[in-house]
């Protein structure tokens, strides 16, 4: 019978968007535990050095502009191809829909959706043409279902779900995978801040608001980004 070593990953070299804290920080950490070279993308340059470990690099990128990621997965050549992708940065944003500006819309889409995008597009010509190449996006259970006060990020969200779902069929034959992760509410700096937001807006306490966020999760908590790390890590291996 064969033997699997579920986690062969020496010798890959691994970038994680937001990689500077909460859900990134973890998967770049898990990652280079299995002996993968991690380039962490960001765009806040101390942020991401306060996270840097052994096998990893920084470089400052902005995913919703495509000129700054193209200079940044050019510098990450340096390192190596890349062999995984993991498209976690992101942002949100809560407004009721109709104060909603068509600024604050299109930078939930930018950052979101279209980073996404952009990125994969700057990995995926070599990943084809090397016949190898994982692909994760770090979605939501927005992109499974609405919330209210969410409606930009929950259209983003969506939008990245299809996106991999299309993608992973055209490469279903070339060696590369794409997936996504949709995790519920997560013990993360985003979900502090949703937690203030939702109390300056409300008649809740932040203590009222966390709890409401806590319910919307099965498990009745958060769940922590170690957990959505491991899922990741499982399908960024070769097997």
């Amino acid at each position: 019978m064969k033997k699997y070593r579920v986690y062969d990953m020496k010798g890959l070299h691994a970038v994680v968007t937001g990689g500077g804290s909460g859900i990134g920080a973890a998967i770049a950490m898990a990652l280079a535990a299995e002996g993968v070279t991690v380039t962490l993308m960001g765009r806040s340059m101390k942020r991401l050095r306060a996270m840097l470990f052994p096998a990893s690099n920084c470089i400052v990128a902005d995913v919703s502009d495509r000129d700054s990621v193209k200079r940044a997965f050019d510098a990450a050549a340096d390192f190596g191809p890349v062999d995984i992708l993991v498209n976690n940065a992101g942002q949100v944003a809560s407004q009721p829909l109709m104060r909603t500006t068509f600024d604050q819309w299109q930078r939930m889409l930018d950052v979101n959706l279209s980073g996404t995008f952009i990125c994969t597009q700057q990995v995926l010509p070599s990943m084809v043409e090397r016949g190898f190449g994982r692909i994760v996006n770090v979605a939501s259970t927005a992109a499974l279902k609405g919330y209210p006060y969410v409606a930009a990020y929950c259209a983003a969200k969506h939008g990245v779900l299809g996106l991999t779902r299309a993608l992973a069929l055209e490469m279903a034959k070339k060696g590369v995978t794409v997936n996504a992760v949709c995790p519920g509410y997560t013990e993360t700096e985003i979900i502090e801040r949703s937690v203030q937001q939702i109390a300056a807006k409300t008649d809740l306490s932040c203590q009222e608001a966390r709890e409401r966020l806590v319910a919307a999760n099965p498990q009745g908590r958060l769940i922590q980004p170690d957990e959505v790390a491991r899922a990741v890590l499982w399908l960024c291996s070769r097997e």
